[in-house]
């Protein structure tokens, strides 16, 4: 017979709940992946996971038993219903939540194409925001996203949420602005900075040729270091009473315009053997 923790006092469901707060995270080297998608896209990508809890009250398909039989290696425990609604994030739980060691990644670590695409995030502060750019970067096949200067971490519970999961499908990293900068130049990579007081529309720019995107912070937007090495500044025309989009919205129409310039491309090149 399973044991089932009941207790709110048990000290793995405090070190869960204390991965709320960053410090806690940073400290102990460990975030919380949340929800069957996320947690099969984590496993899927090869993610470990130190302790998985469940609550099959919670359950709302019958796969959840897939998912914990590929967490095999992890600590398992089930908790009552009142114990999983203490430690989830969510106003409707699905009764899957695992404690897993953190990924950090580097410029070095990146295996770039022959015509990178890349998304640089500078500053962004918003948990969902970074989260929902994360899931366009993955719907738009960027190679991989370059989180600068964060003030929220990638491993914030409400990243991972916002993501759906695709903070696990592509290389995610976290350093800062001058390194990434001269990360980019040395490899001849444009730099397209979207800002309102760019004269050149986002759809008018050559986005066929190696380059990063980069969006800065909902409210400053891009720091001084990102508008003087720029390549390309580039706005999205604004016809109402607001002057920009949510760094979210914005970003996800620069990724699809690049999306059309490339495919494009495709079309226009010869067939091989011409």
């Amino acid at each position: 017979m399973d044991l089932v923790i009941s207790s709110l006092q048990n000290p793995k469901i405090k070190e869960v709940v204390k991965l709320r707060d960053r410090r806690a995270r940073e400290e102990s080297g460990l975030f919380v992946i949340e929800g069957y998608r996320e947690l099969k896209r984590a496993l899927d990508a090869g993610r470990q996971i130190q302790t998985l809890f469940s609550c099959p009250e919670f359950f709302l398909g019958v796969n959840e038993d897939q998912i914990i039989h590929q967490c095999k290696a992890a600590l398992h425990l089930k908790c009552t219903s009142a114990v999983f609604a203490k430690i989830s994030y969510r106003d409707r739980p699905d009764g899957l939540l695992a404690m897993a060691p953190q990924l950090h990644l580097t410029l070095a670590d990146l295996k770039l194409k022959q015509n990178p695409f890349l998304v640089v995030a500078e500053g962004v502060e918003k948990p969902g925001n970074l989260g929902t750019i994360l899931r366009s970067c993955d719907g738009a096949g960027v190679d991989a996203v370059i989180v600068c200067d964060p003030t929220t971490d990638i491993h914030n519970p409400n990243v991972v949420r916002s993501s759906v999961g695709t903070l696990f499908t592509l290389p995610v990293l976290e350093t800062d602005s001058r390194e990434t900068i001269l990360f980019l130049k040395e490899r001849g990579i444009a730099i397209v900075a979207a800002t309102p007081q760019a004269s050149l529309e986002f759809t008018q720019a050559d986005f066929k040729v190696p380059l990063a995107i980069v969006v800065g912070t909902e409210q400053y937007g891009l720091t001084e270091d990102w508008m003087k090495n720029a390549d390309v500044f580039v706005r999205i025309p604004m016809f109402g009473v607001a002057d920009s989009l949510n760094v979210a919205s914005a970003t996800t129409l620069l990724l699809y315009e690049v999306v059309r310039h490339r495919n494009l491309l495709l079309r226009q090149s010869p067939p091989r053997g011409e």
